[in-house]
């Protein structure tokens, strides 16, 4: 199981090098979701809806903190359940969304 989860995680970390590579990926030891931490200048809930609209499922940071108070934008990313080549189409899906512009 590891060979094959670690195969997932390293088809996101691929994927968002390519398509979006100021996307700093974090928390990727911990299990089967990552936090990709997005450009300052990016809206996070309005990525967040526009990857609803084009059928990829993105949950933003701000809905799993405890404050209200101003943070970085980011995304919480599930990649335990995905195959690699999902991962590789859902991430080039956004990638227009995850690039600074």
């Amino acid at each position: 199981m590891r060979t094959i989860y670690a195969s997932r995680r390293d088809a996101l970390v691929r994927a968002l090098a390519e398509q979006a590579p100021a996307v700093e990926l974090t928390g990727l030891a911990a299990g089967f979701h990552a936090v990709a931490r997005l450009p300052e200048q990016l809206d996070e809930t309005a990525i967040v809806a526009a990857a609803r609209q084009r059928s990829i499922g993105l949950y933003g940071m701000s809905g799993f903190r405890s404050s209200e108070a101003a943070r970085s934008p980011a995304l919480v990313l599930g990649f335990g359940n995905l195959a690699p080549e999902a991962i590789e189409r859902g991430v080039r899906a956004i990638g227009d969304l995850l690039r600074a512009g």
